[in-house]
């Protein structure tokens, strides 16, 4: 007997997170902020002091109140571009 195939996870539509890697969120907080001031808003070493991706996502992936922030920032982020595209389509 085989045991029954575990449930699907429920569909996110409306978690902009959900689908990401945190190396795309990563990517894209550099794209839109840079490491300069993504060191400001978020004051760790893998930021601050000789910052790359593959080093941040190392510290991220261990430190769970890092990623949180990491995170909220993205979503922060995502807010902002949208406001700034209801101003240019206004």
């Amino acid at each position: 007997m085989t045991a029954p195939n575990p449930p699907a996870p429920p569909a996110q539509p409306r978690n902009p997170l959900h689908g990401l890697t945190l190396e795309a969120i990563v990517v894209a907080l550099v794209a839109y902020f840079g490491w300069e001031e993504l060191g400001r808003r978020i004051p760790v070493r893998c930021f601050t002091s000789d910052p790359s991706v593959p080093s941040s996502l190392k510290f991220l992936r261990k430190t769970p109140w890092a990623r949180e922030k990491v995170e909220g920032l993205y979503l922060f982020m995502l807010r902002e571009q949208r406001r700034g595209q209801a101003r240019r389509d206004a």
